[in-house]
């Protein structure tokens, strides 16, 4: 199991200083995977649903500067050796899927092969209108034709598609990505039409816990999303077996209530010894990836709050 560690592109720790730091001695710390956000601009009248708050505001800390995710990526990239690269998650219809496509090949190029896509159809519809995209009540459609653009691309001599929202042919789309026959692409997103994508057309399910909509921060909601996205997949031809599972977790510990009313245990909650407990019981469920948020205050608390858990939870893992 990879454990994975928020990589920050916003906010006062968003500098270069700060952002090698924290990716060359994550990676020396044994972290398996770093994580990169991804908003373009953050429109100052937001009115859509922030899918994960309860109270469905978009939160005011995050209103500010943004570093652009793929750009900060690469700049990852070229200062770490074994240090995975996972957009968490890429907004698929925000970029033009042919220059996403290539710039996704060159990450995975220039960093041996160490970058896992996530990807989502994204929530956010004054950025979708800024930005110029197609329309976003068609976001879900887009999102699956850029998912096979990016394979034809990745994986075709002489590439081709038809689509409605991307066409090409008689191309030359070359050097392709370093890993075989793509870069992973793990489907992001909690709700149905997610799990459906997920099913379809991704190499992993990469799912938040903490959607109050779509909750999975419970063992039991988990594993019955799962069995979901199973079902769905043999209906689709698929092997359930050959789609990873990961996860993310935004809150752990005592920042997140142990109990619900029924008395089931949030999965992350408590100790640090019932962190790593939970960890050991997704790993043998077959979960490969699960990422935390543990950025501090500061550089130098970011990096003890990553020590720390390295030593009290990863190694009881």
């Amino acid at each position: 199991m990879l454990i994975g560690f928020d990589m920050p592109v916003r906010g006062a720790l968003a500098t270069p200083e700060t952002i090698a730091r924290l990716a060359v001695e994550g990676e020396a710390m044994g972290f398996g995977h770093a994580t990169f956000s991804d908003h373009i601009v953050i429109p100052n009248d937001i009115q859509a649903r922030y899918p994960y708050a309860d109270t469905g505001e978009f939160p005011a800390q995050a209103r500010g500067d943004w570093y652009e995710q793929l750009t900060t990526m690469a700049f990852v990239a070229a200062r770490t050796t074994r240090l995975r690269l996972v957009t968490s998650v890429m907004v698929v219809p925000h970029r033009p899927a042919v220059l996403t496509a290539k710039i996704l090949a060159t990450i995975d190029l220039l960093s041996q092969g160490r970058l896992t896509v996530g990807c989502g159809a994204g929530w956010l519809a004054e950025e979708f209108a800024a930005l110029g995209t197609p329309p976003f009540a068609e976001r879900g459609t887009v999102t699956d034709e850029y998912l096979g653009a990016f394979r034809a691309l990745w994986t075709m001599a002489t590439p081709r598609f038809d689509g409605r929202y991307v066409r090409f042919a008689d191309i030359v789309f070359a050097p392709k990505p370093k890993q075989q026959p793509h870069p992973p692409l793990w489907v992001g997103g909690e709700s149905a039409p997610a799990l459906r994508r997920a099913a379809r057309l991704g190499d992993g399910w990469y799912p938040i816990g903490s959607n109050p909509r779509f909750p999975l921060d419970t063992l039991t909601r988990y594993r019955d999303a799962v069995q979901r996205l199973r079902t769905l997949a043999g209906e689709a031809g698929r092997d359930p077996s050959k789609i990873t599972l990961a996860y993310r977790c935004a809150r752990h510990g005592s920042a997140i209530e142990p109990r619900m009313a029924n008395g089931e245990r949030r999965l992350f909650a408590g100790s640090a010894a019932e962190i790593a407990e939970d960890l050991r019981t997704l790993r043998d469920f077959g979960v490969a990836a699960v990422d935390f948020s543990l950025a501090g205050a500061t550089l130098e608390a970011s990096l003890d709050r990553m020590k720390r858990f390295r030593d009290e939870v990863i190694a009881l893992v």
